[in-house]
């Protein structure tokens, strides 16, 4: 690994007066025009989660390749503008809503491609981020967990020994003088160590930790070949790494007891399509009207779900299975989350943008819709179906002070029809004005 890497992972005229009579008025010198903000005092407006959800982000796109901590730096603000140019935008070090989109549906792609999963282990105590897809195979046995590829090519170790009267340095010292390994870097800091460089062959990076006589360490393996995939990988990973967990939890909290979403009937036999990870582990599924709910199918490819409800009369499909929707500006209608409007449960619609997120090929949605809004329809400004909106928090590679603001895309109208036919659905045809008629709330109750 780059030394480089392993090293970011430590660490806006004065103005004369017109005579009157015989004598010239005094010159004056008119108040300068206040400074423009600089893009790092901009990003300090920003709350600490959100700053360091995008930190985590760009680190994901592989243009920061520092710790992810929320911290404005150059270092971060050069990343913005790198991600900038990337995108074809002009490098100002500050995103505006449509580039954080683009940003967030990037990140979220590549996370979902390694299977980025956030976990506790419970032989070792650690916390820490796994490519679950990279590193599919899982063991475990006294000492601690190892997860690897099938092939062997990555490997991820989290480990744990009591050793007494031992230092930071000389623990560094030990893994130093493992066979095989030719040190690139080393940072020997007060409450851990890193290392990194390659092992017979392999790229290698080590983060190790003492408290309590227990030794905790992290080691990552890889082969070079798979250098691309796994650089941003790691780094997502030094920063997500706690040995010793404390009061705070890595990354987003943990999901609500009772969660409002928005439903969207395409069947009149009771079909209604919802967003998945809004009924995902539910002891109960509710349709605010209707009663309980059958969750009829998850979509394994795409984040949709078929709730279904049996005994209703005279419900109103959306019209979703017809015309294409012009991009651009889109009009969505929701049932916003209870909190969000005084314990209400009104059907609203609002406006937003639609743009593409660069090169990954999804749509992102600004402004961002209220909570409640996930699975919520979207149509164009002639009433044509756009998609189904999603609302997600980030997942954060590192622990926040306070929580980022949810992000929002569209799963696209092509999508959802493919989705709907693979289970059997046939969706209504044509367009509406109104989307009210056909929309609902779903209330999902977990443990």
């Amino acid at each position: 690994m780059r030394s480089m890497l392993a090293a970011t992972l430590i660490v806006a005229g004065a103005t004369t007066l017109a005579a009157h009579g015989a004598h010239a008025a005094p010159k004056q010198t008119a108040a300068a025009p206040p400074a423009a903000q600089t893009p790092a005092e901009t990003a300090k407006t920003l709350a600490q989660g959100e700053r360091q959800a995008i930190q985590s982000d760009l680190a994901w796109t592989g243009d920061y390749n520092g710790l992810i901590n929320g911290e404005v730096s150059d270092r971060m603000i050069a990343a913005i503008k790198q991600f900038q140019t990337n995108q074809g935008h002009k490098p100002t070090g500050v995103l505006n809503p449509q580039e954080r989109g683009q940003l967030a549906e990037a990140a979220r792609k590549l996370q979902a491609s390694v299977g980025w999963k956030l976990v506790s282990d419970p032989v070792t105590g650690a916390r820490v981020g796994v490519p679950t897809r990279l590193v599919s195979q899982q063991a475990s046995d006294a000492n601690g967990t190892r997860w690897s590829s099938s092939t062997g090519t990555i490997q991820v170790a989290l480990s744990r020994r009591k050793e007494a009267d031992v230092s930071i340095a000389k623990l560094a010292d030990q893994e130093k003088k493992e066979p095989g390994r030719k040190i690139e870097y080393s940072a020997i800091k007060p409450d851990f160590f890193v290392l990194s460089g390659t092992q017979n062959q392999k790229k290698f990076y080590i983060r190790g930790s003492f408290k309590d006589a227990e030794v905790r360490i992290l080691t990552v393996l890889y082969d070079q070949a798979t250098e691309g995939t796994m650089l941003p990988v790691v780094v997502a990973m030094s920063s997500a790494y706690n040995p010793f967990p404390g009061g705070v939890q890595a990354g987003p909290p943990p999901r609500k007891k009772v969660e409002y979403s928005t439903g969207t009937i395409v069947g009149a036999d009771g079909a209604i399509l919802a967003d998945r990870e809004a009924v995902e582990g539910c002891l109960s599924i509710v349709v605010a009207g209707y009663g309980p709910a059958d969750l009829a199918d998850r979509g394994k490819e795409h984040e949709l779900a078929l709730l279904r409800i049996y005994g209703a009369s005279e419900l109103k499909p959306l019209p979703i299975g017809g015309g294409v929707a012009k991009s651009g500006a889109v009009e969505i209608t929701g049932v916003a989350d209870p909190q969000s409007q005084g314990g209400g449960a009104a059907i609203t619609t609002v406006k937003a943008q639609l743009t593409a997120a660069g090169t990954t090929g999804g749509l992102v949605v600004t402004p961002p819709p209220s909570l409640g809004f996930s699975g919520a329809p979207a149509r164009d400004a002639e009433g044509r179906f756009a998609g189904v909106t999603t609302l997600r928090l980030p997942l954060v590679a590192g622990a926040a002070e306070s929580a980022a603001a949810p992000q929002a895309a569209l799963i696209s109208a092509d999508t959802v029809r493919g989705y709907l036919a693979g289970i059997g659905v046939k969706p209504a045809e044509g367009s509406t004005k109104d989307a009210k008629a056909s929309v609902v709330r779903v209330i999902c109750v977990r443990k």
